[in-house]
């Protein structure tokens, strides 16, 4: 089994997608023509977006997300350059929530919110083992 899908549901997949092309730079793959779903390239798990209203016809219970009310998960973008990244997220719109810092083990993280409330982790690539 392998992780094949980020689904995140928002109240405008067009909005999504062009934000997180600019604050990101993750190419756009697509989205359907009822705009209710988009992808856009992101290496081996897809990241895509999805409407709200999808999300409540799968017949569970679904609480939107919102940037006043953080989700307990994140999505992580990996990037040489974090402090660029983070730059290029605020600038785009992106709130930050924490400067880039490098950490302990060796990484150097930041942490952004997008238009939605999605956080989105920001970090260089794990450092090799010795």
């Amino acid at each position: 089994m392998r992780l094949g899908y980020l689904i995140l549901y928002v109240p405008d997949v067009d909005a999504a997608l062009s934000f997180y092309s600019a604050a990101f730079g993750l190419e756009r793959k697509f989205l359907t023509p009822e705009g209710d779903y988009g992808e856009v390239v992101s290496g081996a798990c897809t990241l895509a977006f999805a409407r709200e209203d999808l999300a409540g016809s799968h017949g569970f219970v679904f609480t939107p997300q919102r940037p006043e009310h953080r989700g307990a998960f994140e999505v992580v973008l990996v990037t040489e350059d974090v402090d660029a990244a983070h730059g290029t997220a605020v600038a785009a719109g992106a709130a930050s929530l924490a400067e880039p810092a490098r950490k302990p083990w060796g990484q150097t993280v930041a942490y952004v919110s997008d238009p939605n409330g999605f956080t989105v982790e920001l970090c260089s690539p794990m450092p090799a083992q010795a």
